[in-house]
């Protein structure tokens, strides 16, 4: 025995840490000429006083969150230490962002060299899978190459998708005064809508006859999130999350996403054994369903593309119309004067060439999507060792390195509201600016680059549209909540005091 450690095992370990060694010092030399040849400076730091774990920095993210308040808190980092600066939690780096010069970079000058990265793919695996919204390279191109052909113009375009669901939504809406929580309703026309329109069939929330099942998923997805975002958060530690209705959730949401992959499966056994010659919808247009069950038979892989769209299909668009008639309510002013261009522009049929004339409805809803963007905050992971234009130095005009496994936390939220970028004004809601405003990457509600939502102009279109039906229908909206904005932000960002209004006809 003693041998064989003298001849054997010591020189090994000896080999092994002359290896480890060399490695370090060839990347530590590597680093130094990447900074030496780009001329980087370090980023400005939030101040610590755990510098080691940064555990200060996560309980006082944890305890925004708790009070509806990390975003402002955010921002509030932000304004004190500038655009750009690190923290250090649990031996991670994350460069937080709000710089358009550097999210141009991250985004889409240097795509190649950032990605989703693993912290991000564990934290949403319960719920998201192997989904689009995890994966990069390939996969994600491949996914997102059967997603993009549903939202050609000429489909989108096509009021019948929409109209059916939002008379249903208008018949839910009291007319006598009785307030109304238009969030909750919002949630459950779009989810009706865009399942349809996505998978042929709508899951019939606001039917007086939905499915407990269709209530239950509703109501999982909205907690599944939560979940979600909270394991991102703790981030190295999300080991810790120990959720039992977390996960129940998760169950339940690909449960529910279940019946769509047998609907898939079946599409694909007809097809291979009877041809094209129908299809399970019926519809001539692009079904992502239906072409999904062309390109995939595994149920799991099924599963998780499905849940990713169904997610998406719901709180994008649920969320922007919320906050147009959160602050409608509290604006009487930019009611009347949409109110008149709506009336004014309305056709029969109501038409796309229409809806885009009316160019005070286009200013709200880009006003909304400025002060309250769906995406509030989202991440990349540096894949690699890597020098940006911007981001370093006292100012952040300075090259900047991150190494590999740097995470990029950026956030629309602040960055559209930074007054050197939109004014002093930028707090307020005033639809009126985008007469002349011509924004570049300081507007991105809908992200950038390549992975930029391949269903904004559906979003836009479908929010356009029921928001023009609702402004035609009634006349008046009075606001029935005396509190301000408070977050609800989870992957998207809602409101936690919903949007509750007494709408009239006359």
């Amino acid at each position: 025995m003693a041998i064989f450690l003298s001849q054997v095992f010591l020189p090994a370990v000896g080999v092994l840490v002359l290896l480890f060694l060399v490695s370090t010092v060839r990347t530590w030399y590597t680093r130094r000429q990447i900074i030496k040849k780009n001329g980087c400076l370090p980023p400005k730091r939030l101040p610590q006083k755990d510098n080691i774990f940064g555990s200060d920095v996560v309980r006082e993210n944890l305890k925004a969150a708790r009070e509806f308040g990390f975003l402002e808190k955010l921002r509030s980092r932000h304004e004190k230490y500038g655009p750009t600066f690190t923290t250090n939690t649990f031996f991670r780096t994350t460069l937080y962002t709000c710089d358009p010069k550097v999210l141009q970079t991250v985004l889409a000058t240097q795509f190649q060299d950032f990605g989703m990265g693993p912290l991000r793919r564990s934290s949403a695996k319960p719920l998201l899978g192997k989904g689009i919204f995890t994966q990069d390279n390939k996969g994600w191109e491949h996914q997102r190459g059967l997603i993009r052909p549903a939202f050609l113009r000429a489909q989108i375009t096509d009021f019948n998708i929409y109209e059916s669901h939002v008379d249903q939504l208008i018949s839910l809406i009291p007319t006598d005064g009785t307030p109304v929580d238009l969030q909750q309703l919002f949630f459950r026309m779009v989810l009706d809508s865009n399942t349809e329109y996505l998978f042929g069939e709508s899951v019939g929330l606001l039917s007086p006859n939905a499915s407990q099942f269709a209530q239950d998923f509703h109501n999982a997805l909205d907690y599944a999130q939560k979940g979600t975002i909270f394991r991102l958060r703790l981030g190295k530690i999300m080991w810790i999350h120990h959720d039992k209705k977390f996960r129940e959730a998760c169950a339940t949401v690909h449960a529910f996403g279940d019946k769509f992959v047998k609907k898939a499966l079946d599409i694909r056994h007809r097809r291979i054994n009877f041809g094209d010659e129908k299809t399970e919808t019926g519809r001539k247009q692009y079904v992502f369903l239906d072409e999904l069950a062309k390109d995939c038979d595994d149920p799991v892989m099924l599963s998780d593309q499905i849940v990713n769209m169904l997610l998406a299909a719901r709180d994008t668009t649920a969320g922007l119309l919320s906050f147009i008639f959160f602050m409608l309510a509290r604006r009487p002013d930019v009611w009347e004067k949409l109110r008149l261009e709506v009336l004014e522009g309305w056709e029969e049929p109501m038409n796309y060439e229409a809806l885009q004339r009316m160019t005070y409805l286009r200013y709200v809803i880009h006003e909304t999507l400025r002060l309250f963007p769906p995406i509030a905050t989202n991440s990349r992971m540096a894949n690699k060792d890597v020098a940006i234009p911007y981001g370093g130095g006292p100012d952040g005009k300075s090259p900047l390195f991150m190494k590999k496994n740097y995470v990029v936390t950026y956030s629309t939220f602040v960055m559209h509201r930074r007054k050197e970028l939109f004014g002093e004004d930028a707090d307020e809601f005033k639809p009126e600016r985008w007469e002349k405003l011509r924004p570049g990457w300081e507007f991105l509600p809908f992200n950038g680059g390549p992975r930029i939502c391949p269903g904004q102009r559906f979003a836009i279109t479908e929010a356009g549209y029921a928001t023009a039906r609702l402004v035609k229908h009634f006349a008046r909206i009075t606001n029935h909540d005396p509190t301000e904005f408070r977050e609800q932000l989870t992957l998207s960002l809602t409101l936690n005091n919903g949007v509750k209004v007494a709408m009239g006809t006359a």
